[in-house]
Order: C-alpha cells, then structure tokens, then sequence
C-alpha cells in the first residue's frame, strides 16, 4: 500500500468529472446548502491566496454533501477589468485573447486541486450572455430611478483617456502609467445606491451573528449615517453685492449643535457653487486664484490626508442666532460629497477645526466646559461632554440636553431642521475603457438618452479593435457606435462608456443560482433563487469587506425591488480568511517569495497542499508558509494512506458491532479520540471554522489507534477518519474509502456514540494548601470519602505529622487540603 499521490488523483479528478460528482441536483424538495468563494480575476496562473480561499469552500461542500444537503458550489471568473487591457498593449493580444486563454489555464490548475466546483454552471463576467442580462438590469434600473446620468468631478489620467476609481489612484497617480491624476468635471452614469443607505445599515443587524465583527463595523463607518441639524448661513449685504447677488445664502449641517455659540468661520469645500463662481470670475488675487486651483485638483480621499490648507475667500456669512458675522473661508479638509461641502468650524470643540484656526491665526470661542472651567490657552480642542457657556438662554444646559433644545430651537423658528446625513455617496458606473460590459444606452438629437430596447440586447463590444492605452477605443470606432434611436428611429450614437467591474461581481451569486438550462431565457431564475438563496456560506479575503459586500447587498436589494428575487441578503455566513505571507510579508513577485501551487502539488500531491493550508493556521488569521510543515502534511497523509492496509477484512464484517464494555483502556481511549474527532468536525463546518483544531484532532487520533491492535477498533477508527477526512483531504479518503467500505461511509451522517465518552475513572489533582502534589485516579461516581481517604494517602507525604484544619473535592477537578 504506498501511497502515490498522482495516480490516485489523477484517478479520482478523472472520475468526479465523468460522473458530474459535484452537480447539485434539481429536486428542490432536499435541504439545500449554497457554497461560495469569491471568485477569481484571470490573470493567467493561480497563487497560493486562491488555494486557501477554494480549499476553504471545497471542505464546507464536501462536509455538506456527506451530510445529505443538496449543495450548489459553483466557479466562474470575473473577466472584465484593465488589466486585460494592460496585458493587450504590452503583449499585443487582443484583451479577450488573452482572458480566455487564462481561463482555460487556470480552470486546470483549480481541477488539479480536486475542487468539488458545478463545471455546468461555470461562466465568465465578459460571456455576451451575462452581459445580455447585465444590461438589462441596468435599463430596469434606469427606468426605475436607480441609475442616472450627471456630470461631476472625477479623477482623470490623461494619458490614459479614462476616469479612474478611487481604488485606481495611487499617490496621486494613475496605476497604470504613474501618472499625476487630475480632478475633472465630465457626465458619468450612478447608481442610486444612498436610497438604500439606511435599509443597509439596518439589515446588518441581522447578519451580528454570523458575519465578522470587523467587517460590520466597517460597512457601517461607509456607510456613514449621522443626525443633526441642518440650516442656512446668509450672506453679508457687502459679500452678496461681491458674488454679483448671484448667491445669498448656503446650506450648513452640524452634528453638533450644542457648540453653535462657538462658530468663528465657516468653510467650504474647493468644489463649492460659491468657490466656483469665485474662481471663475477671478474674485479674488491671483495667488489665491491659483491656491484654491491646486486644492482642486486633489480628490477628496488625497486631500484627507494632506496637511490643512485654506484661502480667505473675503466674504462673510450671518450667525443665526447672535448676528455676528463670520469669515469664509476655503478648506481643504471639507468634503463636496457630505453636508452640502460646508461646515461651521467651531475651532474651540473640533480637532481638525482647531488645526486649522492655530494654522491661520482665527479666532476661538470656549462654549463648553468641563470640571476645569474655562481653559485659558488650549492645546487642543474640549471634544469631552460639559456645561454650556458664553450661550445665551442655553448658558447653565449640559451639551447632550443643549444638543435637543437648540434643534428645537431652530425647527420652532423656522431657521433649520433635523437632518440625517450618510456618508455614503452614489455609485459612479462608467468607465472609458474598452474591456467591459458597454452601458445599453443610445444618444439621439432628438430624444436625448435613449434606453436600448431588450430584444436589441446584447449590445456587445466589436472585436476589430486595437488598445493602445491611449483612450477608449469605441470612441474611435468606425461603425460600432454608430445606431438608431430606439424611440423615434433617427441616426444615434451608442454610448461609449462601459460598466465598473464591481457590478458584474454584484449578482453574479445570483447567476448561478439559475439552473444553467434557463440561461438563454431568464437572467435570474425566481424559483430557482427561492430555493437556493441566500449564499450559506461565503469565503473571501477581508480586502473585500466594504466595497464587494456593500454592493453586492445594494444589488441584492435593488433585484429584489425590480422583482428579480425574493432575496434581501445574499450571504447568511461569511468568512473572511487570512492573507499567505512567506518570511513574514505577503507573496508577491516584486519581492521574489512566491510559492508556486503548481510546484507543490507536482511534488506532494494536490492533498498536502489542502491538508497544509487548513492546519498551518486558524483559516481568518494569516497563514505563514512553511517547508517543513508542508513535508509533515505529505508525511502524515502517507502515513494515514499506507496503514489502512492493516483494517482487515474479517474486521470489515464486525466493527459494527464493537461491545465497548468490554476493550481494554487503551482500545477505548483510542474510540474515545475518533469520536472526539468526530464531534470536533460537526463544531468545525457549523460553527467555529478552526480546521486547524479539526486536523490535530485526527492525528492524535490515528496515533491513538496505532496504540491498541484491536482490529475492529482499528477498522471503525478508518471508517469515521476517513469521513472526518474526506473535505480535506478527498482523494486519499475516496481511495481509502472505496478499498475498504465500498464509499459507505460517504452517504450519510456517521452518529456519535455517547457509550465510548464513558469514563471508568477520572483524574483528579491534589494540592495541599493550594499548591499541587500529585494525581489520582478514581471511579466517576466514587463518594466524598473514598476520594478524600484515596487522596491523604497519596499525599501522606506531605500532610504525615500535620493537622488537615479544611478539606476541600471540587467534582471532576481536584482536592485541597489545607493543613498547618
């Protein structure tokens, strides 16, 4: 019996293929369980990241596929993106040349790891078929107000002709050609997604349980919600006469209206109605001109952590209450996209409005105090809970009382109102990059923006194009954007624009929901979705867990309301795992500590690689790789492999039927640590995830086993490690299996025996004041008597010649004796 990893894979991959092992089943009467990792971007080989990530949601399929759930477990690839485009320009390859060719590449490499994936419901994001269905939600959306067409400020590489993400800007600088990004005003296309900010914050209540705290938390701080109050600072008669009356007043929201007494300027965000107008009629000397210009050019993530910086813009503004006038200023740490771009800046209770006070010399206004009364020269803003000062009627009200009563104040005199505010900000959707599903919308004269009509779909991109890198090439296109006007048949032009990739990865777990004979006619099966959905268990890197998760829950949502699905949640359970880091830092080519899965499983086997990844580390923490640890996983799987050989044949008709009354203590202790295995594996796949745990409970197992030569025990032993084994290691426990049990071991959940964690005795500790002396062994249900008496004689020792003024049996634990 040696073990030979590459037959016996070669072997059973081979099988599982032929016999579509892995395909859920249609009867949707069975209890279902929907599996899902996050799907990979085909680059062009797998790492070691994508190993753990699929090995991870290969064992949940596998442990609930043994367990009689009917299990969906699909692969697919999310295709579109720039880097294809990247790839085309510098190997000259068409960039859907080069995505398929990479698609077939790595689906080998993810089949030589024995993943348990549905290979019918495999796609690709960039397939025209998913674009078809793709657009059409998209024109749903459009009609039901969910999408729309703006122009605002965006970051735009010039040499690349596109506007990039947040995501996509680097220092400044364009990812792909290093570039200093710009700020740019242009019309794009977004998705309403703050019409939903409050039901997503609210529905992740209901995920506490089962999602990782951290991940909630920073949903929620995107999410961003805030309550206050919201009014209006007028404009001094001198500043309206200098803006040419064009503005008399603009909107301000505070979070804090208990420290309204203590505004000393108000500011504005570069991107501001009033700084524009300013700029553009050069209201102001050229130096400040050009000052507020460079503050625009920066988006709003780079200014956040950049020193502050502002410019007078020499108009004021009238406090509501007292009167007084305030100074305006521009700042660049105010943001366009929250609380209309402008704050009243209390420099005396708010850090950053204090930074910016001490930079320029403005003034401040104590309105809190705390148990140290008024602070002559603060340090630093009083952000901490206090008395009201310096507050007219307020003075005397403690700020949580004043915070209601000023906002009251306010909303009685009709001179502001509560406010809630997210910081959440509607999805941008459009991108001038060739390599994506193209926005199904047509330009007419006449008509203006034109949904495309649903039998016309898909609109796919042509194929005789050449990237360069420099601009969107369906700009140029000869014939492709030119069209007819759906609505009143005139000539057109298509839209250019193509969709951020983050959509096609925002219901693509819908996708594979619906039954792969429907494809051609339904985009998302509602059946099919009332039965698979929501995803049981999602597997992903935490890198993930803001954008990914917030837009795939706002899509869900969105579907759901334009009658897609009954879903509202897509993912019940998430796991987040841990990064593969060699010699401390995370695997990557620039710093030349890549691991090649491909080199691993030629070498051990694609079983060490699983069994490796799943017990080196808990699957949330990082995962070091380790060389030698790898060789103890192959040495262990030989091991386990070469000594079934001793099960048998005579003990395959009797283990059944094993009288444990009757084994020896090491016969039973043997039982006792299969079973315990066995416990561990229902705790592991349906509650802790701590593979890890699971695996060394299975080694002390098998060499507990190699402690007793009780054949039927050792038989048993392999008929339940075998299973426990099976997610993670398959194709050694289906060689196993089927050598020895003929795979009866797979078809149904193997009980517990509560008869082997009968204990014939208990180890109990003796300690004499406190401090222990020794162990001893006693019956389970031995009285208080016999323990104490079995206990002094133990210790006779040390209590010999000493009086016992206390004794003490803790059950199941120890016995103190207190002596002097």
């Amino acid at each position: 019996m040696e073990y030979n990893s590459k037959n016996i894979e070669k072997k059973w991959q081979t099988t599982w293929s032929e016999t579509k092992a892995f395909e859920p089943s249609d009867d949707q009467t069975k209890e279902k369980k929907y599996i899902l990792s996050m799907f990979p971007y085909p680059s062009g080989r797998i790492h070691m990241g994508h190993v753990r990530n699929y090995c991870l949601g290969d064992a949940f399929a596998r442990f609930f596929r043994k367990s009689d759930f009917n299990v969906l477990h699909p692969i697919g690839w999310d295709s579109f993106g720039m880097p294809a485009e990247n790839a085309a320009i510098k190997h000259k390859l068409h960039p859907k040349k080069w995505t398929y060719e990479n698609i077939d590449y790595m689906r080998d490499e993810l089949k030589s790891l024995g993943l348990s994936f549905s290979e019918t419901r495999e796609f690709a994001t960039s397939d025209e078929l998913y674009t078809k269905w793709e657009q059409e939600f998209i024109i749903e959306m459009y009609k039901n107000d969910l999408l729309y067409r703006k122009s605002t400020t965006v970051n735009w590489c010039e040499p690349c002709h596109t506007v990039l993400a947040n995501e996509q800007v680097e220092e400044g600088c364009c990812w792909r050609c290093d570039t200093p990004v710009e700020q740019k005003e242009m019309p794009g296309y977004y998705v309403a997604i703050t019409k939903y900010a409050q039901e997503l914050l609210d529905d992740l209540d209901g995920l506490k349980e089962d999602w990782p705290s951290q991940v909630l938390t920073m949903q929620e701080n995107w999410i961003g919600r805030s309550e206050g109050l919201e009014f209006t600072l007028e404009l001094s008669k001198d500043s309206r006469f200098k803006l040419n009356k064009s503005f008399s007043n603009y909107s301000v929201f505070t979070t804090r209206p208990d420290t309204i007494y203590g505004v000393t300027y108000s500011a504005l965000a570069p991107e501001h109605p009033i700084v524009k107008f300013i700029v553009e009629h050069k209201l102001l000397p050229e130096n400040k001109i050009n000052a507020i210009k460079e503050m625009q050019k920066v988006s709003e993530r780079d200014r956040a952590t950049e020193d502050k910086k502002g410019v007078s813009l020499e108009i004021d503004v009238i406090h509501p209450l007292t009167g007084e006038t305030i100074p305006v200023w521009v700042a660049n740490f105010v943001l366009s996209s929250y609380g209309g771009g402008a704050v009243m800046a209390v420099p005396a209770h708010d850090q950053r409005d204090f930074e910016f006070a001490k930079q320029y010399d403005l003034p401040l206004k104590q309105v809190i105090v705390g148990s140290k009364g008024l602070i002559e020269k603060p340090t630093e803003a009083f952000t901490n809970e206090g008395e009201l000062i310096n507050s007219e009627s307020f003075t005397g009200l403690k700020n949580t009382k004043a915070k209601k009563a000023i906002l009251y104040h306010f909303e009685q005199n009709s001179l502001g109102s509560k406010k809630i505010n997210f910081k959440l900000r509607d999805w941008g959707v459009s991108r001038q990059r060739y390599w994506g599903a193209p926005l199904p919308f047509v330009h007419c004269d006449s008509c203006g923006l034109v949904p495309e009509k649903l039998e016309n779909l898909p609109i796919a991109l042509p194929s005789d194009v050449e990237i360069t890198g420099e601009g969107n090439p369906l700009d140029t296109h000869p014939t492709w954007k030119n069209c007819s006007c759906p609505k009143c048949g005139s000539d057109a032009r298509r839209e250019t624009d193509t969709l951020d990739t983050f959509v096609q990865s925002s219901w693509y777990f819908l996708r594979y929901a619906t039954n792969p004979k429907d494809w051609e006619t339904t985009g998302i099966s509602k059946k099919d979705s009332d039965y698979w959905m929501d995803v049981d268990q999602y597997i992903g890197g935490i890198e993930h867990a803001i954008l990914h998760l917030l837009y795939s829950r706002f899509f869900t949502k969105a579907l759901n309301k334009l009658g897609y699905t009954n879903s509202k949640e897509p993912f019940k359970k998430l796991l987040t795992q841990g990064m593969v880091l060699k010699d401390g830092a995370k695997m990557s080519k620039s710093k030349g500590n890549v691991v090649d899965p491909d080199l691993i499983i030629e070498k051990y086997g694609a079983d060490t690689a699983r069994l490796f990844m799943l017990f080196a580390a808990p699957p949330t923490k990082e995962l070091e790789w380790n060389d030698s640890a790898v060789d103890g996983s192959y040495r262990f799987i030989k091991k386990f492999f070469e000594r079934s050989a001793n099960v048998t044949k005579e003990s395959l008709e009797t283990f059944k039927n094993i009288n444990h009354k009757s084994l020896s203590k090491e016969e039973k202790t043997a039982r006792k640590k299969v079973y315990e295995a066995l416990q561990k594996s229902n705790e592991v796949f349906n509650k802790t995830y701590t593979f890890n745990t699971l695996i060394a409970s299975s080694m002390e197992a098998l060499n507990a086993l190699q402690t007793q030569k009780n054949e039927d025990v050792w038989a048993e032993g392999y008929y339940i490690l075998s299973n426990i084994l099976e997610p993670i290691i398959p194709h050694t426990c289906w060689e196993i299996s089927q050598n020895l049990f003929e795979k009866e071991n797979f078809n149904n959940t193997i009980e517990i025996k509560e008869e082997v964690f009968e204990l014939d005795s208990i180890i109990l500790a003796v300690t004499i004041n406190g401090k222990k002396r020794c162990e001893i062994e006693v019956e389970p249900n031995a009285s208080k008597e016999d323990i104490l008496s079995i206990a002094k004689e133990a210790s006779l020792k040390w209590i010999e010649d000493k009086t016992i003024i206390k004794e003490i049996v803790v059950p199941n634990k120890l016995v103190n004796l207190v002596i002097k």
